[in-house]
């Protein structure tokens, strides 16, 4: 069984900084041939593409709606991925999944089907 779990979420003001951490588990989990993303969703809308990482964190990809803000990166020696959010607004208030997307090379994908398993989700609220 895999497991992943977020943690960072909170409620900060508009403006501020705030990590997530994903961490993975699981007997047949090897974290390194696993790319990771980051995806959001709000009351009433769809599951939002926000990052992704490739197996060895040498590829990343960002959604346009955070580019400049926040930033994807990885720790294989901890299966933990991150993602780093500034300049919070109040319309990312949310909450954050992590996914894990098998992978046999370094690319990245923002499609969510192609994701096999979820974190539980982490809420961030941004205050104005």
């Amino acid at each position: 069984q895999v497991l992943l779990v977020e943690s960072g979420g909170g409620l900060v003001q508009a403006g501020d900084s705030l990590s997530l951490s994903c961490t993975a588990s699981g007997l047949t989990f090897t974290f390194t041939r696993w790319s990771m993303g980051w995806f959001r969703q709000a009351p009433g809308k769809e599951r939002e593409f926000l990052a992704a990482i490739s197996r060895s964190g040498s590829t990343t990809e960002l959604a346009d709606s955070v580019k400049g803000r926040f930033t994807i990166s990885r720790d294989n020696e901890k299966d933990t991925v991150y993602l780093q959010m500034n300049r919070l607004r109040p319309e990312d208030t949310s909450v954050y999944y992590c996914g894990a997307r098998w992978s046999g090379s370094q690319e990245v994908s923002s499609i969510e089907s192609e994701y096999a398993y979820w974190g539980q989700g982490t809420q961030v609220t941004v205050s104005s």
